[in-house]
């Protein structure tokens, strides 16, 4: 869980007190996989695979290749995944088919999981959806609730979190599954929040704000439980302070009288003319 989904507010951004170093994956380069004992039978190999190193050494008669048992499956051998290579993009861009990264922001019961789920639910290609809250909540012993007080241990949580999100993110993209995250993002926090999150997925990521009127939110928040629920003050709090998107350039949908599939639908007419033309963030 973070800051703004089932907890208070952290505090606002201060000179002396920006994010955490940034942090640079090193690169992995797994080797060949060296066979034992016999040599196995030989078997074609499927596309995308590198094929197998010729034999070095003595060669040893071959041996009559194991009885076929149930569940035994003769893998590839092994080595880098190839990132595949994107389709050509049509005239007008279709984001029902095309590989992308959006983050969806918006306040504590703004409706952003739903709509995220829902959207990659429906799309046509494959779709991940990540949300912040949970990964927060993988923490088990030791969690820092932020609802019993906002201080180093639930901030550093919180960007452990955003950063898993985006190892998975990346790795999700390298292999041509879109993703959309979900986080409240405050936009008096930029560096923590849009900076934070351009570091660990991309440059291409897309945001998007979802920001319903206040009395909506407050209805769904009460339907809440848990420590996913906010007192009224504390939900008015974040509403306020979401305000700030706009005049931001970021596009923003007021979902206070759409469903979740009417927003999904909006969701995906702003990232056509996203993907037309990025927004500057």
């Amino acid at each position: 869980m973070q800051h703004a989904v089932g907890s208070p507010l952290p505090p606002p951004h201060q000179p002396g007190h920006g994010p955490a170093a940034g942090w640079s994956p090193a690169a992995h380069h797994p080797g060949q996989h060296q066979q034992q004992g016999p040599s196995a039978p030989p078997h074609a190999q499927p596309p995308g695979y590198p094929a197998p190193p010729p034999p070095t050494g003595p060669q040893h008669a071959s041996m009559p290749p194991p009885p076929d048992t149930t569940g035994h499956v003769t893998l590839p051998p092994g080595g880098p995944v190839g990132i595949p290579s994107a389709p050509q993009a049509p005239a007008t861009p279709d984001p029902t088919v095309t590989t992308l990264a959006v983050l969806l922001i918006g306040p504590a019961g703004a409706g952003k999981t739903s709509v995220a789920k829902y959207w990659a639910d429906h799309r046509r290609v494959p779709t991940a959806h990540i949300s912040l809250d949970d990964v927060r909540e993988w923490v088990r012993s030791g969690f820092a609730d932020p609802q019993t007080g906002w201080n180093d241990n639930s901030e550093a949580q919180y960007r452990l979190a955003r950063r898993t999100c985006g190892f998975a993110a990346r790795n999700f993209l390298a292999n041509g599954i879109s993703c959309i995250l979900d986080d409240a993002v405050f936009p008096d926090r930029p560096v923590v929040g849009l900076g934070g999150w351009k570091r660990h997925v991309g440059p291409g990521l897309l945001p998007v704000v979802l920001l319903p009127g206040l009395d909506v939110v407050l209805e769904r928040n009460a339907e809440r439980s848990g420590n996913r629920r906010l007192s009224d003050e504390e939900v008015a709090r974040i509403h306020g302070r979401m305000a700030g998107w706009y005049g931001s350039g970021l596009p923003i949908i007021d979902n206070s009288q759409l469903d979740v599939p009417e927003t999904a639908r909006i969701l995906d007419d702003v990232l056509t003319r996203a993907i037309a033309s990025p927004p500057k963030w």
